[in-house]
């Protein structure tokens, strides 16, 4: 049992990390408590107008199950080294969303996916099957998972820094909020093109709430990291190189076109350069702050 006598109380309630764990806490949501009885019919008709849009659909949703539950395996290895009783604490919180996301789209698949395919009399179809995912998004999972991996064994400032920036920069700041971003402008109310999704838009209202807290706590220990002397640039190079995975990722089976349905590929670049470059500004440059909590889970603007 690890136990710090210099301490008068066992927490700092004033600390960032403790004020994310409370937030965490207080927007607790339960992905089994969701409404998805009124997304099928929309998909139904989607699918039988163009049965290619299904299958992007379906591909997306795979995508992001999948991603869900390896970013729950993956941040096990920082829930060992981190050393003060706040960070581990938060951690615990993210873990458990994490799990809750996996949980979401296992819903969503069981629940949806597989009642339009019934009523459509296809086979039913597994997110876990590889048409649903091409070679970048294995290749950034596993460097995810490496990345992590890697304190384990050695757990240096530098190596915690490339981790925050696989995990929390590139697969959850730039990947999934800016895919969720995409798919909550698509099957939004206020896209007359597509069907009206509300119980996977509400799913995912609280999933980029959760992933933007998830996101600032990373945002916030690179920033000490930075501050405690690791180089900028390493920071900045470690994303760079992980960019043109996100990309395939993002864009692939999209269309380029500005009559198709949804954010076009350019819009989700462009979202996600300008969301990236705040925050690495924010991270890098000691006169700037990062956002309070709240500004973090609100979606307001976006």
């Amino acid at each position: 049992m690890r136990r710090d006598p210099e301490r008068t109380l066992q927490l700092d309630r004033s600390e960032r990390a403790f004020r994310y764990y409370r937030n965490a806490v207080e927007r607790h949501w339960d992905p089994a408590t969701i409404d998805l009885t009124n997304d099928a019919d929309g998909l139904v008709a989607m699918a039988r107008e163009d049965e290619e849009y299904f299958d992007q659909f379906r591909a997306a949703v795979a995508k992001f199950g999948a991603g869900e539950q390896a970013v729950t395996e993956d941040l096990a290895p920082l829930a060992v080294v981190l050393d003060d009783p706040e960070s581990e604490m938060f951690v615990t919180t993210q873990l458990y969303e994490e799990a809750k996301h996996t949980d979401f789209f296992d819903r969503y698949w069981r629940e949806v996916v597989h009642g339009v395919e019934d009523e459509l009399g296809l086979d039913r179809s597994s997110p876990t099957e590889n048409r649903w995912f091409n070679d970048e998004y294995d290749e950034l999972f596993d460097r995810n998972d490496a990345a992590m991996q890697r304190l384990l064994t050695d757990d240096t400032p530098e190596n915690r820094a490339k981790a925050f920036c696989h995990y929390h920069l590139t697969v959850e700041g730039i990947l999934a909020q800016t895919g969720y971003y995409g798919l909550q402008r698509a099957y939004g109310p206020e896209n007359e093109t597509l069907p009206h999704l509300p119980g996977l838009v509400e799913g995912l209202d609280y999933i980029r709430r959760d992933e933007g807290r998830h996101v600032g706590f990373g945002m916030a220990m690179l920033k000490g990291l930075v501050a405690d002397g690791v180089d900028p640039q390493l920071l900045h190079e470690t994303v760079g190189e992980l960019l043109p995975l996100v990309d395939s990722i993002t864009t692939d089976g999209a269309e380029d076109d500005g009559d198709a349905p949804g954010a076009s590929p350019d819009e989700l670049r462009s979202y996600a350069s300008g969301k990236h470059t705040q925050r690495m500004k924010q991270i890098t440059v000691a006169s700037e702050s990062i956002p309070s909590v709240d500004q973090l889970t609100s979606l307001e603007g976006d």
